[in-house]
């Protein structure tokens, strides 16, 4: 059998499952169509229910952003401070530590190393973290 022939076969017996998998689809819909699921009795349940919903919605997207979006707008300019970052702080620090910070390979993990270690050299008013001072800070 070469090659061509192979490749008929697969691509057909892919249409055959997309086909089967079509008329599933359109069997489920028809099946809501007749029976729609029945609407609360009290419309203020369903608003509660909304209410509910966009209550956690708004807090989940809140806590990401938190998450993603660095700690302040500005960022140093690098005029007045030469250097790398910790990432979404503006405390400066070596390259080895970017390179430490990096291996951290779970990144909620690495995120809350990075805000420990931040909030250390606030705190110690160190300008610049080094390994040492990142290997004492970072420790838990």
């Amino acid at each position: 059998m070469n090659t061509q022939n192979k490749v008929e076969e697969r691509l057909s017996a892919v249409e055959d499952r997309l086909d089967r998998l079509e008329n599933l689809l359109i069997g489920i819909s028809d099946k809501l169509d007749k029976n729609p699921q029945p609407v609360s009795a009290d419309p203020t349940i369903d608003e509660k229910k909304a209410e509910g919903l966009k209550h956690w919605v708004t807090d989940y997207v809140s806590m990401r952003l938190q998450q993603l979006v660095p700690e302040t707008c500005e960022h140093p300019s690098s005029e007045t401070q030469d250097g790398p970052f910790l990432d979404n702080t503006t405390i400066r620090c070596t390259e080895d530590v970017i390179h430490r910070v990096k291996r951290i390979p779970i990144p909620f993990v690495r995120e809350m190393v990075i805000q420990r270690v931040a909030e250390n050299a606030r705190s110690a008013n160190v300008d610049l973290v080094d390994i040492e001072f990142f290997e004492k800070a970072a420790t838990f």
